[in-house]
């Protein structure tokens, strides 16, 4: 998040195109991410799977991991981000990283909430196909709004 935000304020002090072509890329990405929910033979993230057994500090670290070296965190945030910071607004860093520092806080809580209910969140998920399908289709919704949005989105004359 702070990479992304320091990088947003230099690409959008040095080019000011810049902040066009990454909002273009980011709504290509999240239309990209809507198809993937909802096209033919689409699988639900929530659909249940049987996995072997693991240590808990394995999978601790397994998950830092992930999200450490993820470049789809990266990728959200630069697609992301720009939609809800304005140059004219002040400080584009100070935006960025208040709009960071937001999500990661939100996104911890409702991840620790997840992850201390998941076993009954798959098993009701596992009797309760419909509301698999009916995830997937709102997911693809909410992205492909987003990136309609982002799409439309004018930028206002400094």
């Amino acid at each position: 998040m702070l990479c992304a935000s320091i990088g947003l304020t230099a690409l959008f002090m040095a080019v000011p195109l810049g902040y066009e072509i990454l909002k273009f890329a980011g709504a290509i990405y999240l239309l990209w991410l809507a198809w993937q929910a909802v096209r033919p033979g689409a699988r639900s993230p929530f659909e249940a799977k049987n996995l072997a057994p693991e240590r808990p500090r394995k999978l601790f670290m397994m998950g830092l991991l992930t999200s450490i070296l993820n470049p789809k965190v990266a990728i959200f945030y630069l697609s992301v981000l720009p939609q809800f910071i304005s140059p004219e607004a002040g400080s584009v860093l100070a935006q960025s990283l208040v709009l960071g520092i937001t999500q990661v806080c939100i996104g911890s809580s409702v991840n620790l909430v997840v992850t201390l209910s998941a076993a009954a969140i798959a098993g009701w998920f596992a009797k309760n196909h419909l509301w698999l399908a009916i995830q997937r289709y709102v997911m693809g919704l909410v992205l492909g709004v987003l990136a309609v949005k982002l799409l439309t989105q004018q930028r206002s004359a400094a």
